[in-house]
């Protein structure tokens, strides 16, 4: 215990003390079941805390080893975890299945890859550690579905399970056992989240006394979905395990409840907006992706920035003093990124690029970055800093280029183009920017006006709207 206390002085050096108080007392008084697959977004919301501040020091509590980081590929119909990885570097690029869905599917970094967090068995032991202790439905609640998913209360589960469930069974390894089941007119899923095996049964015509026999045979090798049509009326199931440890078979309605109860979900901390988190990037840096990854990202908001006439500036007041004042520059910018949400992907130059999860946030650091130059210049009774600011959004590659992770695509290259056209302390941004809900409704509130200009960027081809910010 004295040592866990340590590490929470630790952490509070590192992150915000209010959170790490509320971590502790999660770690200390919560029910196992809360530590298993801790959703970030979930505990700020729950605790009224702020939410980059809990994902910065659960970052930071991983890092010191008070929690285990996982990064679960989630089929984007059910919301099952497919896969669970230690670090991005392990996610496949190709297609991963779920059997249960009878899907398909191509994992994306904006809404199929979360972020979770297991408190570390040094510093307390959660039944989930050894998930051969766990249930049936604490089973699927802390190991198969992901964070996102919100499972009813005990009372309206109990309830649930009876309308959804026509059967459940525990079969330890070698075990074979035969249910006695009597098909309803609906269609039915045989299920087992450990080994991910499935048989699909479509029931449809005329209901029968006649007795069905099917068998499921579970073993290691994860095969695909099987599939039988039969009518409704008795079934003889065979279930034989094959594997070395415990299958959990679910025999359910695929009906109405269990659509409604699949579709409870809530926000949780996908891996797009944990890469452009400003902590995640400073703690983590070249350990995100590995050098052949081309992981997809659907929607992601890029903002350039540039000085203008930098070199004038070194010229007129000297390199001393032009120094510190793009440090200071850059010691704002990154500030207001980390403020919104957003990460600095890397400067070149005297330039920054930047990431956000949404555009909104990306105009909104733009409208302060502009500001507070100007606050500055004021200060110094010099126009010394003009800043010029481009702002794009859209689909992108995360990669791993010269040892840093970053982004490859059309989308980059326009938001960069889209900055080059900038001129003195303006804000230019494309149709996709300005067009985005968030960002008319604050542009309006802020009393900015949004001027189009068809215009060309280089190496992009056709004219295109942009819009300047004034």
């Amino acid at each position: 215990m004295q040592d866990n206390d340590a590490l929470f002085d630790a952490l509070r050096r590192s992150a915000d003390p209010g959170v790490v108080d509320a971590i502790a007392d999660l770690v200390h008084n919560g029910r196992d079941g809360d530590l298993a697959r801790i959703n970030a977004v979930a505990v700020a919301t729950g605790s009224g805390l702020d939410e980059e501040k809990v994902i910065a020091a659960l970052l930071h509590a991983s890092r010191l080893g008070l929690f285990e980081m996982s990064w679960n590929i989630l089929c984007p119909s059910c919301g099952g975890v497919l896969d669970a990885n230690a670090t991005l570097k392990s996610v496949r690029q190709q297609d991963y299945h779920c059997a249960f869905c009878a899907l398909t599917s191509e994992p994306t970094l904006d809404d199929t890859v979360e972020v979770s967090f297991t408190v570390s068995p040094r510093i307390r032991r959660i039944a989930a550690h050894d998930p051969d202790s766990l249930g049936f439905w604490d089973y699927h609640r802390q190991v198969f579905f992901g964070s996102g998913l919100a499972f009813p209360e005990p009372g309206a589960f109990d309830e649930f399970s009876r309308k959804v469930m026509l059967e459940t069974v525990e079969l330890q390894a070698g075990e074979r056992m035969i249910l006695a089941l009597q098909l309803p007119a609906q269609t039915v899923i045989i299920f087992d989240p450990v080994t991910h095996t499935a048989h699909l049964v479509e029931t449809g015509g005329e209901p029968t006394a006649e007795r069905r026999d099917l068998s499921m045979i579970f073993t290691s090798a994860h095969p695909g979905v099987g599939r039988s049509t039969l009518s409704p009326g008795p079934l003889r199931l065979s279930l034989d395990n094959r594997t070395e440890g415990r299958v959990l078979v679910g025999v359910y309605v695929a009906g109405a409840e269990l659509n409604q109860m699949l579709g409870r979900r809530r926000p949780f901390l996908t891996a797009k907006r944990l890469l452009t988190n400003q902590t995640f990037r400073d703690l983590y840096r070249t350990e995100t992706l590995d050098v052949e990854q081309r992981l997809k990202i659907m929607s992601l908001t890029f903002l350039f920035t540039d000085l203008k006439g930098s070199t004038d500036l070194y010229e007129r007041v000297g390199d001393l003093v032009a120094y510190d004042l793009v440090r200071s520059h850059f010691q704002i910018l990154n500030e207001i990124v980390a403020s919104e949400s957003g990460a600095v992907v890397k400067t070149i130059g005297d330039a920054v690029m930047a990431t956000f999860p949404v555009p909104h946030r990306a105009v909104s650091a733009a409208l302060r970055m502009r500001d507070s130059m100007r606050h500055l210049n004021a200060r110094r009774g010099a126009e010394e800093l003009i800043l010029k600011i481009g702002i794009h959004e859209g689909p992108c590659l995360a990669v791993n280029l010269n040892d840093r992770q970053d982004y490859f695509g059309q989308t980059v290259n326009i938001a960069s183009r889209v900055q080059a056209l900038a001129t003195e302390d303006s804000i230019f941004a494309t149709q996709a920017i300005v067009r985005d809900a968030e960002s008319a409704r604050l542009l309006s509130s802020r009393g900015v006006d949004t001027r189009p200009q068809a215009l060309t960027l280089r190496g992009i081809g056709d004219r295109m709207p942009v819009f300047a910010m004034t």
